[in-house]
């Protein structure tokens, strides 16, 4: 220990228990990335055996909130909006589309007022014709 590093000690004295505390911070900073922070793998994700679909029949805009949350958490959601005015149908399926965006999801027209809404980590293969000429 240099006559640097004894001035520097009385100076600014480092106590080992805050060094300690900083670097355990530091450590369970980088355990806690979000998923959106993490990098995208190209291949096949893994679905866990405890995925869910929910179903969502909204009597107002302000339930979409709710199925967005849903989203969120990783489940599929089914929404039926023939209980909602056409406007504010619409609004509805706007902000489910921006928040299916956000996560890299997929929407989709199932049925007539119908959308299947699935995050990322759900794969949808397929399609439902909605034209009634074909058979």
């Amino acid at each position: 220990m240099g006559l640097k590093d004894k001035l520097m000690g009385f100076i600014a004295p480092v106590d080992d228990e805050d060094m300690e505390e900083e670097l355990e911070f530091t450590e369970e900073e980088a355990r806690t990335i979000s998923q959106y922070e993490q990098p995208k793998s190209k291949g096949v994700t893994k679905v866990s055996s405890d995925t869910k679909m929910v179903l969502f029949e909204p009597r107002s805009f302000e339930e979409a909130e709710e199925v967005g949350r849903h989203l969120k958490e990783r489940r599929a959601a089914v929404v039926n909006l023939h209980r909602l005015q056409r406007e504010y149908a619409q609004r509805t399926i706007d902000f489910l589309t921006g928040v299916v965006f956000a996560l890299d999801g997929t929407i989709q027209k199932i049925g007539h007022n119908v959308i299947l809404c699935t995050p990322r980590t759900i794969g949808v293969h397929g399609e439902i014709s909605l034209d009634q000429d074909e058979n």
